[in-house]
């Protein structure tokens, strides 16, 4: 093989993976907008009538009172380990008594919102792309257009709503239970003294480091929910669609809450250092 053809070979190959890369930035920017005309629909077609408040407190249910048992264990859990963790470190410098406030610090504004949105979309935002999913393969959702009912408002949007309104609540379990659970190990195991665990406690957190993680818990909740219901609702293919729909669903949705972290965290510190600069 000569140069010329060697050559002509590496620009065929070159071509190959920018026709390649082209195509999947083409693919990903028009699935996100597909998702974000999706999430507006959804939500503008639940304020139309006919109102579906049943639908909402049943998914509330669902997503909300079927997820406290994990999200409390996994909470507990967590404020054990992070903890004891932060107690060994600290012990090294003699920092015990800031244990507390590191804890609350990282449970409340990052570790909160980001470990029960991955959690609820696991559970609460697989069912959900399996659900649509199933009834899309089934024809379900062709029956209910042909009988006149607004499938995007009587199962999506419940859904959407549904988790944004339970995704705050359950944080807050989550940071209740964590913060139980670091309590139990500082004062009962690693015998810390508790009137200073409490002082440091109080005196670093404040009250809008608890609001910053419920705010992210909301979006975590919005992101997942229009994700998982999409995958489900465009569903193709039968059975083996419904899994590959789920799977993709709740893949994405997890991957999307830990960039949407970051992207979240730095939004909240320019407003904060907004409000600083507009009101001082």
């Amino acid at each position: 093989m000569n140069y010329a053809e060697r050559r002509e070979r590496f620009n065929q190959k070159l071509d190959a993976i920018w026709f390649w890369l082209w195509g999947s930035i083409k693919q990903n920017v028009m699935e996100t907008g597909e998702l974000i005309i999706f999430g507006w629909q959804a939500t503008k077609a639940f304020f139309s009538r006919p109102f579906r408040f049943q639908e909402l407190m049943s998914h509330m249910e669902f997503i909300g009172n079927k997820s406290i048992s994990i999200i409390s264990l996994s909470g507990f859990f967590t404020g054990l380990a992070l903890a004891y963790q932060i107690y060994l470190g600290f012990k090294l410098v003699n920092a015990e008594s800031l244990v507390g406030p590191t804890v609350g610090l990282s449970i409340f504004k990052e570790l909160g919102p980001v470990l029960t949105g991955l959690i609820v979309s696991a559970r609460a935002g697989g069912a959900m792309a399996a659900r649509l999913g199933t009834m899309r393969v089934t024809e379900q959702i062709d029956a209910l257009e042909v009988m006149g009912v607004n499938p995007i408002q009587y199962l999506v949007s419940p859904r959407i709503l549904a988790a944004v309104f339970v995704m705050p609540l359950l944080t807050g379990v989550f940071d209740f239970v964590s913060m139980f659970g670091c309590w139990l190990i500082s004062i009962h195991l690693l015998e810390m003294d508790e009137a200073q665990f409490w002082a440091r406690t109080t005196l670093w957190l404040e009250p809008f480091h608890i609001y910053e993680g419920l705010f992210k818990a909301a979006i975590f909740g919005l992101f997942f929910a229009v994700i998982c219901t999409h995958r489900g609702y465009t569903t193709k293919g039968g059975a083996a669609g419904v899994g590959s729909s789920t799977n993709k669903g709740v893949v994405l949705s997890m991957v999307m809450i830990i960039v949407l972290d970051f992207f979240v965290t730095n939004l909240i510190n320019v407003f904060y250092q907004w409000k600083a600069v507009v009101f001082k």
